[in-house]
């Protein structure tokens, strides 16, 4: 199965260039399962071919994962909980999701609050779900765009560059990718720990 995505992604970028990054890059966020660690390095291999410019193709993706962050956003916002929670249950199977990633992203909001948004863009499986939580819990729009942005354009910038890199070998990454997305996580859970510890110190000396 993935073979076939890859080949359909590939397909899509080569023939319609930019565009074919935004689309598949606003499907992953709009919790379809269209892998960017596919789109974005082969995108970064036509850079190094000379068939695309890096600049467009990071724009494209990260205002891609913008767009569809929003529509998961909005279905967040206006369905409410036990509504999506049925549906997943009845149709995650053709996307991929389940109830354990939904339920996932909800405790990763709900503990760390507006800035897991912009965290979540670098961390595996969240990234795609935590939009949905963010509408539930009616996230100011602006900042949830805001951190969306600028988060995605940093996870754009890196999956280019790693494909502009390493070139024809391109294809091989993928599935180092998702070891790096739990090593991303690990180091990002430890820097919070240390902020939460602080946080935690500091109101301790307050309340003396």
């Amino acid at each position: 199965m993935l073979e076939q995505i890859t080949l359909s992604i590939i397909h899509l970028i080569q023939s319609t260039g930019y565009l074919g990054i935004f689309i598949l890059m606003t499907l992953e966020s709009a919790l379809i399962p269209i892998p960017s660690e596919i789109t974005m390095p082969f995108s970064g291999f036509l850079v190094a071919k000379g068939n695309l410019s890096f600049i467009p193709v990071v724009l494209a993706g990260a205002i891609g994962n913008l767009v569809g962050s929003l529509i998961a956003y909005y279905i967040g916002y206006f369905l409410e909980e036990n509504i999506i929670v049925k549906n997943i249950r009845k149709y995650g199977k053709l996307i991929l999701v389940n109830e354990h990633d939904l339920d996932r992203a909800n405790r990763w909001f709900k503990k760390y609050g507006d800035s897991i948004v912009f965290f979540s863009r670098l961390l595996p499986a969240v990234r795609t779900f935590i939009s949905l939580p963010a509408g539930i819990f009616e996230m100011n729009i602006w900042k949830f765009s805001s951190y969306t942005l600028v988060g995605s354009i940093i996870w754009s910038i890196f999956l280019t560059y790693i494909g502009f890199y390493f070139q024809s070998r391109w294809n091989v990454l993928e599935q180092y990718f998702r070891k790096f997305d739990f090593i991303i996580l690990g180091i990002i859970i430890f820097f919070i720990l240390i902020y939460l510890n602080h946080k935690l110190k500091i109101i301790k000396l307050r309340k003396k």
